[in-house]
């Protein structure tokens, strides 16, 4: 078994940018919706995601926090563009800029389409209390938020958030 220990936070600025030494374009689906995994009536999210020229199956556990469930089947792409068109809810697109900051590699996700505007940076940690170095580009931490799930991006996009959502 899998399990992603990984915490997410707002961005600020563009300081990031310089650092990025890889940016990977990525277009994900969700095989189950929001409101299932928020109901209780699902216990994971199934996610299609391509990155660049490669494909994933992806399951993660219905947890808040920082560490969950999570496995990963790679897909051919062909196969992945036929699952994307099953897809509810949005296709969540983005460009994920890999920043190496201290002893970690981070994840600055710039979403697109419905997301544009979002930027949000993702760590992953071998241990939910793991000690890591904050770059200054980061902003609050979001890693419990609900609506900054992708899966929750793909039902109710950034482009339809109201000021207090922004905040």
């Amino acid at each position: 078994m899998g399990i992603e220990i990984e915490r997410k936070f707002r961005v600020k600025g563009e300081g990031w940018r310089a650092a990025a030494h890889a940016v990977v374009p990525m277009a994900q689906g969700y095989l189950n919706d929001a409101a299932s995994i928020a109901s209780g009536a699902q216990n994971a999210s199934v996610r299609v995601r391509i990155e660049g020229d490669v494909a994933f199956l992806n399951i993660k556990s219905r947890e808040t926090g920082p560490r969950r469930q999570e496995f990963e089947v790679p897909l051919p792409v062909e196969d992945a563009q036929a699952l994307l068109k099953l897809c509810v809810g949005g296709l969540v697109e983005k460009r994920r800029h890999l920043v190496h900051h201290g002893a970690h590699v981070w994840e600055v996700d710039e979403f697109l389409g419905d997301n544009a505007g979002l930027v949000v940076a993702e760590i992953e940690l071998d241990a939910v209390d793991e000690v890591f170095e904050r770059p200054d580009w980061l902003a609050r931490e979001v890693t419990d938020e609900v609506r900054y799930f992708n899966l929750a991006l793909a039902a109710h996009p950034f482009s339809r958030w109201d000021a207090a959502e922004r905040g």
